[in-house]
């Protein structure tokens, strides 16, 4: 059977070991003769899982003990709220980067809380780079400074740490790139990711927060949209996403086996460059990025003749190479390559990339 890649942007693949540990364990975890869909959230069982998880992803990303971490549901949308609910405390202003088709959704969300101040956008052509941070003009009186690292849709990347000022807490929400390269937690105030991209399934928003943020939401907040609620119970106030939370653990330790975080950001940049390479080595090909702000993760491009995207589509798939369509309010292709595509992928994609180009050019 010929192997098929698939380069959906969300819900996108998973590795394969672990969907066949998951495939091997469906019935009966570990001998206790339940599947983990069927287990309780407070069984020991489960809460050996969740435990397990949770040490694994400290480990991974070095996490300090004065960080909690929380596995909810809502997915990283459910952020856009919570993060102004929980982080004004007492203000009424917040700073936001607008680098794309998410951030643009955060900024709408958070102003239903708060005043936000657009500290630097992008918007006026198209979301295709990433504005410097001596353009950037904050408010002294915000809250906290929100960004989106990776742009899932547009294919624009954070390759750098924004600077806070004056202890002003950094918020990210880091849905389409989290654990793709080492990362400094203590850097950030809080992160969110929704586990769709690059961790598990959907169904599960992971948040990485400081414990000093936690504890004054805004008055009226809902319980389940109180962080101190969750952090108290251990993500364990409600019943949580336990399957997505079960596999996003298999994720953990399949990263730890690869050698973690720094072996998978040379994985990452290897398939990147190539992709690129190619895309910029004909005219037959587009990438409309600004190249030092390309996302390592979805690699937008354009045919030359747009004529010719449906056969690409269709000689693609053919090929075994799926879900490479561009987001329906961007067009073109979008090739996602995140931690589980394979650079087997990516050599397949880009040597069927150059025989279209060789034949339709």
């Amino acid at each position: 059977m010929e192997t098929i890649y698939n380069f959906s942007a969300g819900p996108a693949m998973l590795p394969k070991e672990v969907l066949q540990q998951a495939h091997d364990e469906m019935l009966d975890w570990h001998g206790s003769g339940m599947s983990v869909m069927e287990m309780s959230h407070r069984g020991k069982e489960f809460m050996s899982i969740a435990e397990n998880a949770q040490q694994d992803l400290r480990e991974l990303v070095n996490i300090p003990q004065h960080y909690k971490i929380l596995f909810l549901q809502g997915g990283a949308s459910s952020q856009f709220a919570m993060v102004p609910m929980n982080l004004l405390r007492g203000k009424t202003k917040a700073d936001y980067v607008n680098t794309g088709q998410w951030s643009a959704k955060a900024i709408e969300e958070a102003r239903r809380y708060c005043t936000v101040n657009v500290a630097a956008s992008s918007a006026e052509i198209g979301f295709i780079y990433i504005p410097g941070q001596n353009q950037w003009h904050l408010d002294p009186e915000a809250a906290y400074l929100h960004y989106t690292s990776n742009e899932t849709i547009d294919g624009v990347e954070f390759q750098w740490i924004p600077e806070s000022r004056d202890n002003i807490p950094l918020v990210v929400d880091m849905s389409s790139d989290i654990l793709s390269r080492p990362l400094d937690i203590t850097r950030f105030g809080l992160i969110y990711a929704g586990a769709q991209k690059n961790l598990g399934p959907a169904g599960l928003v992971l948040v990485i927060v400081r414990e000093d943020l936690l504890g004054t939401p805004l008055p009226g907040t809902p319980t389940l949209f109180d962080y101190q609620v969750h952090a108290r119970n251990n993500s364990m106030y409600n019943t949580p996403p336990t399957y997505a939370i079960y596999i996003t653990g298999l994720v953990f330790k399949w990263l730890k086996r690869q050698g973690g975080l720094a072996a998978m950001e040379k994985i990452n940049l290897a398939k990147a460059d190539l992709l690129y390479r190619s895309i910029d080595s004909t005219d037959f090909y587009h990438c409309p990025v600004a190249k030092a702000d390309r996302s390592r993760m979805n690699v937008p491009f354009t045919l030359k003749n747009p004529a010719l995207d449906d056969e690409f589509l269709k000689q693609a798939e053919m090929n075994g190479l799926l879900q490479l369509k561009g987001h329906r309010s961007v067009g073109g292709m979008r090739a996602s390559i995140y931690n589980a595509m394979p650079l087997k992928g990516v050599e397949k994609l880009v040597a069927f990339m150059n025989a279209f180009a060789d034949r339709y050019a």
